[in-house]
Parts: structure tokens; sequence; C-alpha cells
């Protein structure tokens, strides 16, 4: 990335002479006060999470939102606040958190430079500040970017029993799951077991009769051979996976598999989701 590619202070570019007053105001965004990112950069919730680490400065720990989006996590909106930890009376400008959250040093990391909280830390403090479902997207999604398993966060909240909100974390910890690769995905499984069917397995790796594979499913029940697939509005709009659809949704039927695809619009008719789904699990002999 060129110099100015990340957010960087406008006043500092100004006093080394590196940019004029005419430049940044013309070829610059300005995302807080005097932090500035170049305007044909994206500004992505990872951006943000940089140009509040700028704005914060060296005492400051990015947390929540902002370490999850430094993590590699999908799913986050560029115009959700970013969060940051800092222990004194900072001023939190419009689109920064600032927590005074307890940590510890083990329960930090650095990450392009950034000091930023570990991805145990990180499912922990979403647990307890956002509600679900949307936490639970959000840690499914760190969790599959990271490697993140329940149990990790299961010890921080044993290390900090007195925490705020502890009780939203241990309430969700048993719901997540890495295998989700969207938000849909997530609130897919979350439907199923919020009906009382037996909790899916996420992302099924499926093989012939020779051990060959044959598909990757988001969700299903091998003891049945029953699978969910979600396909997001625009799933068909590239022709190389409508053609592979077409092909491996037969050769999983001749296999034995029975299919419910989802999209959008079923998602939101949460009572013939579940029927369907249902229906299926019946057929295949699951005791419901």
């Amino acid at each position: 990335m060129g110099t100015y590619d990340r957010p960087f202070r406008g006043s500092l570019a100004l006093a080394l002479g590196e940019l004029t007053a005419h430049q940044l105001r013309c070829d610059f965004v300005r995302v807080y006060r005097d932090v500035y990112v170049r305007k044909r950069i994206e500004l992505t919730a990872h951006m943000r999470a940089h140009a509040a680490a700028v704005y914060s400065g060296e005492n400051s720990i990015l947390a929540g939102r902002s370490a999850a989006a430094l993590h590699g996590t999908k799913w986050i909106d560029a115009n959700e606040p970013a969060e940051v930890i800092r222990h004194d009376n900072f001023h939190a400008p419009k689109g920064l958190i600032v927590r005074q959250y307890s940590i510890h040093p083990d329960e930090i990391v650095t990450i392009h430079g950034r000091r930023v909280t570990t991805p145990a830390r990180t499912a922990f403090d979403l647990g307890r500040t956002l509600q679900a479902p949307r936490a639970i997207e959000i840690v499914d999604a760190l969790c599959n970017a990271t490697q993140l398993q329940p149990h990790e966060v299961a010890g921080l909240a044993e290390r900090h029993p007195g925490a705020r909100g502890i009780v939203g974390v241990r309430s969700i910890l048993g719901l997540v799951d890495g295998g989700a690769e969207s938000p849909p995905e997530t609130r897919t499984r979350l439907a199923i077991v919020d009906a009382g069917l037996p909790r899916p397995e996420t992302q099924l790796v499926i093989t012939d009769d020779a051990g060959f594979f044959v598909a990757r499913a988001d969700l299903g029940w091998r003891r049945w051979k029953v699978l969910v697939e979600y396909e997001g509005d625009g799933h068909w709009s590239d022709p190389r996976q409508k053609q592979r659809d077409l092909e491996r949704y037969p050769r999983l039927e001749e296999l034995g598999w029975r299919i419910v695809r989802v999209g959008s619009a079923l998602l939101s008719r949460r009572e013939e989701l579940i029927r369907r789904i249902s229906a299926k699990l019946r057929a295949a002999g699951a005791p419901l």
C-alpha cells in the first residue's frame, strides 16, 4: 500500500510537508478528527479499526468488532462503531466506543502494528456486549477465521467471573459453531436448534462409496442423510456455481441424500422452513 493508503494523522502529514491542506481536503476522507484515509480506499470495518487505533493512540487496545475485523472476521458492517480499550478519561467521538475493561497481558496480541485482543478475548467481549443472534453470528465468523474453539472462551469466562455481561457470554457458547460461513447459515442453524430439532453438523464433507469427494454441504445430519443448503440471493450469479449445483444435487440424491434448499425468503418464513426440514428428517427415519 502507498504511504497514505492506511489511516493517518492529517496534522502530521502537513507538518512533515508530505501533503498540502488542499490535497488533504480533496483527496482524503476524514474518519475521526485529524484521522484521514484516501478517498479511493474502501472504508471497511478493518480500515475503520486502523483509524480508531490512530485516533486513540498507543495506549489503546482494539477490541470487540474492531479486533474481530483485524483477526479476519467477515460480515462486520463498516458503519458499526469501532471499539477500543483505554483506562483513562479519553473522549470517544461519534463512531468509536471506548471500553475500560480489565484485561490481562496474555489477552493481547499485535497485528499489523496494532495492539488487539486475542481471538478468545474478542469473542468473550462480543458475547457480553452484543445481543443474540448477532453475537453468535460474529463469534461464529471469528471462530471460522481463526480456528478459535468455544472452550477457549469458556476458559476466559472462568478467569473473569465477575465481568459485566458474563451471563450473555455463557448463554451463547453452546450455540457457537465455527463451521458457519455466513450470517444466514448461522441463522438457519439457530432456527433449527430453536425448533427443538437435532443439532446439525456444519460443513459436511460427502464422499461416494469409493471414498471420492462429492460435495461439501452447509448443514446436515449424516446419520439420516439429510442436508440443508443455504443459497444466497446471488448464489447463481456465477455460471460455474450454477453448473456445479446442477451436477452435484442429482449426484447427492443418487447417493440417498435428501436436500432442503434455503434462500432468504424461506429463512424469513421460519415455520415453513422448519416444516420442510422436519418432513425430510421424518422421511429419513429421525425420531422427531
